[in-house]
Order: structure tokens, then sequence, then C-alpha cells
């Protein structure tokens, strides 16, 4: 952050599409994907659970099967989830993964990983739900596994819920380091592994309120910021979109509503302060029309106002 009195420095601002893999069918996410990479979308990213965490009943695709399969239909977006649950793959496991979804998407893997919050889902399949010091501890020796394997060297580890002998990764990823989100907002346990080990902090919609307070606790790390956004192509349907996102997303806070130019302004005003990337949810499912209107009214109008 700028010290007092200084102006804020301008710095690149770029913009993801949150699309949860639930009421819609493989076709239409991929149809939904390559439309915001043709705009200039920056990345996509999607869940990683077993059950859709309101509805159960809903069909819900495997986030990492999404994940390779639209690898290979696009060419320039960067893939990720917001969040891997740490307790569904083995670190080295998931470091396999990671390594060959990199290679497969030719250096495009964006890796957001969290302690996995939802101790039903854990329960319901059998995983076992630690408390939440015991997950956050375990994520740690998770975020050390993945460090050693994506070097492609022998070692061997030993954690409190891991242990290696003579474990190597490879191939290894293509980027020199993948990037590593982590996102959240307890002082107790997830900003200090977010501070340490992750590129990127990730505030989630319902920490937004408290931004200012949460930054210099995750100083030195780029931060991202998740919102629920409904946007109006115009005054006429402003009152309408807005009770419409209130209603889906109501209970999640950090919801952006209006015109693109409320929209732009608001986002605006929090990439002033310090967020780089924008990790959007929108409420009509990410409709082509709505996404072409965002890339062509929001986006350079917010990149615009940092500029100055």
């Amino acid at each position: 952050m700028a010290a007092t009195g200084d102006a804020p420095r301008a710095h690149p601002v770029n913009f993801g599409l949150y699309l949860p893999q639930l009421r819609m069918s493989f076709a239409r996410i991929e149809e939904t994907v390559l439309t915001a990479e043709s705009l200039g979308f920056h990345s996509v990213w999607f869940m990683d659970h077993l059950v859709a965490p309101a509805d159960p009943e809903l069909e819900v695709l495997e986030g990492w099967t999404v994940a390779a399969a639209l690898s290979r239909r696009t060419s320039r977006i960067r893939i990720g989830h917001l969040t891997l649950c740490d307790a569904f793959r083995h670190p080295s496991v998931l470091a396999k993964m990671a390594a060959t979804l990199d290679v497969i998407s030719g250096g495009r893997l964006e890796l957001g990983l969290g302690w996995g919050s939802v101790e039903q889902e854990l329960r319901a399949f059998g995983l076992d739900p630690l408390p939440a010091r015991g997950r956050a501890e375990r994520l740690v020796e998770t975020l050390e596994i993945l460090e050693r394997m994506f070097s492609g060297e022998h070692f061997s580890f030993r954690g409190r819920h891991f242990r290696l002998d003579d474990a190597i990764g490879r191939p290894t990823p293509v980027q020199d380091r993948v990037p590593i989100h982590v996102g959240g907002t307890g002082r107790r346990l997830t900003l200090p592994i977010a501070s340490r080990y992750a590129d990127w902090w990730n505030c989630p919609s319902y920490g937004v309120d408290r931004l200012d307070e949460l930054l210099p606790l995750v100083a030195g790390t780029r931060v991202s910021v998740q919102h629920p956004v409904g946007l109006a192509s115009g005054r006429a349907q402003r009152e309408t979109v807005i009770e419409e996102t209130e209603r889906r997303f109501g209970a999640w806070g950090g919801l952006v509503m209006g015109t693109p130019r409320e929209v732009a302004a608001q986002l605006a005003e929090e990439a002033q302060r310090g967020v780089e990337l924008f990790i959007c949810q929108f409420s009509d499912f990410a409709t082509p029309r709505t996404l072409r209107l965002f890339a062509r009214e929001v986006m350079p109008a917010v990149r615009s106002a940092v500029g100055r």
C-alpha cells in the first residue's frame, strides 16, 4: 500500500470469470469460456465440491476434469479453481495433476487451494473432517510438498499428516512457478498461510467490506477479489437486475450492481486500493450479451481509472 500522502501507484488490472459447474451442461460451460476468452478475460474459475453446497440434489460436474477438458478447448485464458479442497486429494497426487494440467494447457494453470470448510460434505463422503486447525496444518504440508514435487528433484518429507520417501515429481510444470491462490478471511489460520505461501490472496465476497483492515495482514501478496455482479445494460433494466442479483446472492455480501458506469466505478475504487484481479460471477449466469457488455464498457473504464 502507498504511504500516507502518496498517490496510489498504477498496476495492471485483470478480470476473471467464476463459473461454478452446475445448472448448465458442459456444452454451455464450454461456450461461455470460449466467449470469455475471445473477449479478453484473464481467467476462468471453477468450484471444487462433490455436491452443490446449497442444493445437494443438483448435478455437479467434477472441477478438475472440467478444467482439463477446457484446457484443450482454449488457447489463452488461464484456468483455475476457487478453491480446491485440500482434503480431496493427497498432495503428491495433486502435484501430479497440477503439473500435468500445466503441461497440457501450455502453462495456464492457476492453483487455488483451501483447507476445506464444509465439514458436512467431508463427513458425507467419508473424508476425515479434522478440526479447523488440523485441516489448516495439513494444507501447509500440502503446499510444502507441492513446491518439492514441482522442482523435479528427489526429496523426502516428514510431517504430521504426510510422509514421503525419495519422491519425485516429473514432468515439472511449464511455468517457472505455478501461481498459488489462497482464499478466505480468517485471521488466525487462513491469512497467515496466504501471507507465507501464496502468490495471491483471494478475498471472498463476504470479506470485501473488511478489505482495508485485511490487506495489511497479507502485505506483499497480490490481491484478487470475488464479486457477484449484476450488470444492467441501461437505466431501464437497472432495478430488475438489482432485484435479481439480491435475490440470488444477497447473503453473500460484496454485491456489485448497476449500469456499466456504476459497476466500473465500484471496481475502480477497489483497484485503486491495490486489487489486481476481479473474479466475477454474473447474476444471469454469464450470458454472451452480458460478457460482451462487461468487456466493452466495464473493463476499459476500470483500467483507465487506475491508470489515471
